[in-house]
Parts: C-alpha cells; sequence; structure tokens
C-alpha cells in the first residue's frame, strides 16, 4: 500500500508499505479521503513530538477491507467513519465512564499510525457504519462535529437561550449549526471579519468581531441583558478564554474545548463575582452517532466548510494550505490516489 510517512520535522514521503492485517478484534479500512487538521500541523512541524516514522491522520473516512476472526458488527464494503481515539477499557476512568480521559489513550495518527495511508488498521469498536447515501464530505466532519457535540451537549442548552461561539474555524463553525439545530439565538466572534460572513450563512443571528469590545456589546444586545447564557470557546487561545468570561452573564455557563496552548492571564475574581461554571471538554464519549444523525438529517452541512482538496501524493501541498487565509478544512483524496 502507499502511505504518507512522517520521519521528523516536514521530512514527509510518500512511499510503498506493506498491506495491512488485522488482528482479531480489528479491522483494516480502505481509506477514501481524510481531514488535515491543526494537530496535524503541528506534528508536521515537530511542534507536536511523535514516534518517528509515523503515518498522521485521525479524520478519517473509508470502506471495510478485512476483519478480524472475532468482529460480528462489520461487513467487507461497509462505508465507516473511525473513531479514532481509543482506551484502555480497563483504568478508573474508564470504569467511571470517562473513557475520552483515559491517561492510556491511543490517537491514531498520533500514537499508531493513521489514515494519510490507503489503508489503516484500528479495533473494530472504533467504525461507524456510515447513513445511507451521506456525502463523503460531509461524512469526513463527523469526528469534529463529535468534539462539537460534546462541547455543547456540556453547556446544558435550552431551546430559546443565547449563546456565543468564540473562534470561527471548522469547530466554531460547526458549534454555530449545533447550537441552532437545539434553537438557541448565536452570536459568532472572532478576530477578524473574514469568515464572519460564513458565519452568517450556517445560521449566526449576530456576528462579531472580538476588537474594541464589539463582542460584548453583540453578546448585550442578543441577550437582552449582561452576556449570554452559554459560551462555546474554540479558538483555542488564551485571549479567547479571557473574552468567554468578559460575553458571558452571571451565572452563565462557559465550554473550553480549544486547548490553548499558553498560560491566560484570566482575572478569576469575575469567574467568582459573576458565579460563572467554566468547563473543559475533552474530544468525545458517545457523541458519533449524534454526530452523524446531525449530518445525515442535513442540520449541519458540513461539507461546506471543506475548502482546499489535494491527493495523497500531494500531502505537502496540503499542508502548506492549511495556513493559507482562506482555509477552513483541507481533504486528502485517498481512494485511487486521485
Amino acid at each position: 500500500m502507499i502511505a504518507a510517512v512522517l520521519r521528523g520535522p516536514r521530512k514527509l514521503h510518500v512511499e510503498s508499505r506493506d498491506p495491512l492485517e488485522p488482528g482479531a478484534d480489528e479491522a483494516v479500512i480502505r481509506v477514501k479521503a481524510a481531514g488535515l487538521c491543526g494537530t496535524d500541523y503541528r506534528i508536521w512541524t515537530g511542534d507536536r513530538p511523535v514516534a518517528y516514522p509515523r503515518v498522521m491522520g485521525h479524520e478519517l473516512i473509508g470502506t471495510v477491507r478485512a476483519v478480524g476472526a472475532d468482529v460480528d458488527r462489520l461487513a467487507i464494503g461497509d462505508k465507516v467513519a473511525v473513531e479514532p481515539n481509543y482506551s484502555c477499557g480497563e483504568c478508573p476512568l474508564c470504569r467511571e465512564g470517562n473513557r475520552n480521559l483515559c491517561l492510556e489513550r491511543t490517537a491514531v495518527g498520533i500514537d499508531v499510525d493513521g489514515g494519510f495511508a490507503e489503508e489503516v488498521k484500528v479495533p473494530a469498536r472504533c467504525c461507524w457504519a456510515a447513513p445511507p447515501g451521506i456525502a463523503d464530505d460531509q461524512l469526513l466532519l463527523t469526528e469534529p462535529l463529535a468534539v462539537v457535540v460534546r462541547a455543547v451537549r456540556r453547556g446544558e442548552p435550552a431551546a430559546g437561550e443565547s449563546a456565543a461561539v468564540l473562534g470561527v474555524g471548522s469547530l466554531g463553525l460547526l458549534a454555530i449549526q449545533v447550537l441552532k439545530a437545539r434553537g438557541l439565538r448565536v452570536l459568532a466572534v472572532s478576530r477578524s471579519d473574514r469568515r464572519l460572513g460564513l458565519a452568517r450563512e450556517v445560521g449566526a443571528d449576530v456576528v462579531a468581531t472580538s476588537t474594541t469590545g464589539a463582542g460584548v456589546s453583540a453578546a448585550r444586545a442578543l441577550s437582552g441583558r449582561e452576556g449570554v447564557d452559554l459560551v462555546i470557546e474554540t479558538a483555542g487561545t488564551a485571549p479567547a478564554v479571557e473574552q468567554a468570561v468578559e460575553l458571558c452573564r452571571p451565572g452563565g455557563r462557559i465550554v473550553l474545548t480549544g486547548l490553548p496552548h499558553e498560560p491566560t492571564s484570566l482575572s478569576f475574581f469575575w469567574v467568582v463575582r459573576r458565579e460563572l461554571r467554566i468547563l473543559g471538554s475533552m474530544i468525545y464519549q458517545d457523541e458519533f452517532p449524534e454526530a452523524m444523525r446531525l449530518l445525515e438529517t442535513g442540520a449541519v452541512r458540513a461539507e461546506r466548510l471543506v475548502t482546499h482538496r489535494f491527493p495523497l501524493a500531494q500531502i505537502e501541498r496540503g499542508f502548506l494550505a492549511h495556513t493559507a487565509p482562506d482555509s477552513i478544512k483541507v481533504a486528502l483524496s485517498v481512494e485511487g490516489l486521485v
């Protein structure tokens, strides 16, 4: 098979590898397409160390080519989306239902080889059968959508409430749609106005930049009070965490899902004074079925977020496109290497 193998920072080679064979409880997936995200970019640059050589890629869809002897929930030819994180199943966190927090969790494309290849081998329990007739560009966003579904769920949204989404990358644009599907009024806030038009197109009632207090004013106008009921932070920056507190009304809820990598100067005086609830949200537990339902019904339109497509042989162009101003989601076509 053909795989894009990372042998060091920015040292990526498309090369031939031996075909994969499944273990007893595993499946081999012939990859149709894979999404490229910020985590992949950080691995490619060396900002996030991995063991080399490594085949990256954790947002992937494909068809089942082979299954192990103990697998009875998948059939050859099934179209699937892959859940690329799996836990040990044995530690206290797993036993109490917090498998997404498992300290021994394995991430496909990070800890083991992933989907930037013709084939990938994963535990069969990580494969979710696609709804009939769903388009590939819709299905490809299942994994990031599951992240958003969990974040919104942890915020306990109620129909008629107001919400703000901080950041309008792929996660933010998906979060807007999930919140609208739950019946909320939504404000989208971004550092620039570059994607605010698209934020409106996918359902945001109001948009604002985060400069000069425009976001806070918009939050108060939308909610009719001191701020919005719920803030979903997807930007992954320290300033976004600080702004989330400013946008939220006293007694409101904030869900952080953007994984900021730098310290924040957040004033916890305001957290206490406003009695805010700040929650982290880490990947997903059982959100893949709900993500697929939202895609199948059209409540979330994900295909419009795929802005760039490259064949696997041109994967380095995909990494360069990831940082382009007009880039939201880069997709790599793998099936047939076209």
